[in-house]
């Protein structure tokens, strides 16, 4: 009887709490954070195939090793040298005379030895043309294609889309689909976004005229900030003479949070910068007090302030005519990170809710009419104990829908298929059980013995059948796809579910019927 009342104790709590996570899936009031998540497939959403421009995180790359070459010049008081980045991939160093080449050459070698190096002259010109490795080269392709997944994957995961399927698909492409978005517009903004942050010096004695008709200063370029009219929506456009050399980037960021404006009611986004990051902001700003230090993002001026004082602290603020979406997103792709290269959308479909509404209705009449067919056949062929197998079958979708709404999981048309599959599955078991204890009743037992002779040996072959059933299922979630993964899902807590119910709650009311009841036979 104890034993009795521990499985009793067990089934009572098992549906319960698959009750109590299946409710928000029809009433969300009650828990809006349990609920089944539907997929791109049955509630609609976005569907994105992206590539990685991985040539410009090259060029990106190769822009950086020209300005540290820059730097070394100037430490090593080289004079009279140009380096110039050229054919994307290259660096030209070139000099007038052999000690200056000489003292170059030195340079490159010392601290640039990863690089190849050739030297040529021309017009009474010493150049070294240095070019990355093609296999240092491939190495920054794929990392930049790899910080890039991961860059999307928190935007996304920070833009509360709930189970997002983003993967790599190829060398340089990365599949993105979005269940459930609203504004399509907003989340390809989001991901496309580069979202390189960067803090210049503008150039307040130069001639910006002179360099908007293309006498632009060397070490000097020209950038726009753009301001959006509310009322007409045309954009204007104010042009900044900016100092090539990038004083500090959003590599330092720690957090980007909106906040509001108290003097004017308007959002902006504050930045904190990590300790290092704080040290190179309160130095520039020292260096520079009364000078206009311009917020740069993605090649557009976001704001331009005059520096004041000396900010120490490590804190400041982006601000402009945001609206409060525009102000969050923007926090997001800081918080997130810049992309290491620009991405290009190749594919995008967007899955209308009126597709997934039909899906889910067929789906639903597939599972009825299973469903049906198969309590109709075990009833037929098993009598009292098919309604004992039909009553576990319907609570393995109870507890199968309570497992999806438990783990959050979503639900996929490959996990509806699952469903239907499990509900074939889940009476395999029962069908074991019941042509043993037949086999034990021909035999002359009493039903006591029958019953506890076939659940003896059947327990080990539906052991072995599930749990075999149950590994591959664990195969296709851990290397399968979206939906794979759906169908994978349900699979596995459909088998999970029908051992349960067969070896557990099967076995319970058998027990009931015969010790607690007494019946002396058995309607098999």
């Amino acid at each position: 009887m104890k034993h009795f009342s521990w499985k009793l104790l067990l089934v009572f709590a098992v549906i319960v709490a698959s009750i109590i996570y299946i409710l928000p899936s029809f009433k969300p009031a009650l828990w809006p954070h349990k609920q089944i998540n539907l997929g791109l497939d049955l509630q609609g959403g976005m569907h994105l195939v992206l590539e990685v421009e991985t040539e410009k995180a090259v060029e990106s790359n190769v822009e950086r090793i020209a300005q540290e070459i820059k730097e070394g010049l100037q430490k090593k008081r080289i004079r009279n040298v140009a380096v110039d980045r050229i054919a994307g991939k290259k660096i030209s160093v070139r000099v007038k005379d052999e000690e200056s080449a000489a003292n170059v050459k030195e340079l490159l070698d010392d601290e640039f030895r990863d690089l190849t190096l050739s030297k040529s002259t021309e017009n009474d010109m010493i150049s070294f043309t240095l070019g990355i490795p093609d296999n240092e080269s491939a190495h920054i392709e794929k990392l930049a294609v790899d910080q890039a997944l991961e860059t999307i994957r928190n935007r996304i995961d920070q833009f509360g889309v709930s189970e997002p399927d983003i993967r790599r698909q190829g060398d340089t492409r990365i599949l993105i689909q979005l269940p459930g978005v609203k504004d399509p517009q907003r989340a390809k903004d989001l991901i496309g976004r580069t979202a390189l942050l960067e803090f210049k010096l503008v150039d307040d004695t130069a001639n910006l005229e002179a360099a908007l008709k293309g006498t632009v200063p060397p070490g000097r370029e020209v950038l726009y900030k753009v301001d959006v009219d509310p009322e007409t929506q045309r954009a204007l456009k104010t042009p900044f003479l900016l100092k090539k050399r990038t004083l500090l980037t959003g590599a330092y960021l720690t957090d980007a949070r909106v906040q509001i404006d108290s003097q004017y009611n308007t959002p902006y986004v504050s930045l904190d910068f990590d300790k290092k990051g704080a040290r190179i902001f309160e130095r520039v700003t020292g260096e520079n007090v009364n000078k206009r230090l311009a917020i740069v993002l993605d090649q557009h001026v976001a704001s331009a302030p005059v520096i004041q004082e000396k900010i120490a602290g490590g804190q400041a603020r982006i601000t402009g005519n945001f609206s409060m979406d525009e102000a969050r997103d923007l926090a997001i792709v800081l918080r997130a990170g810049a992309l290491p290269a620009p991405v290009i959308i190749l594919e995008e479909r967007t899955v209308g809710p009126s597709l997934g509404a039909d899906s889910i209705r067929k789906g639903l009449i597939s599972m009825c009419i299973g469903g049906i067919l198969v309590t109709l056949f075990m009833i037929i062929y098993y009598k009292g104990s098919g309604i004992i197998a039909d009553f576990a079958l319907a609570l393995n979708i109870v507890f199968i829908a309570g497992g999806l709404a438990g783990f959050q999981a979503t639900l996929t048309l490959p996990g509806i298929a699952g469903i239907i599959l499990t509900i074939g599955m889940a009476v395999d078991a029962n069908v074991i059980i019941f042509e043993r204890i037949r086999e034990e009743l021909a035999l002359g037992r009493t039903p006591r013995a029958a019953v506890d002779a076939g659940y003896d040996r059947a327990t080990l072959t539906i052991l072995d059948a599930n749990v075999t059933t149950l590994i591959a299922a664990v195969v296709l979630f851990q290397f399968g796809t979206g939906p794979v993964k759906g169908f994978a899902v349900t699979l596995s807590l459909g088998v999970i579910a029908s051992m349960f119910t067969a070896l557990i709650m099967s076995r319970m009311i058998f027990d009931y019927i015969l010790i607690t009841r007494k019946v002396k036979t058995i309607s098999i």
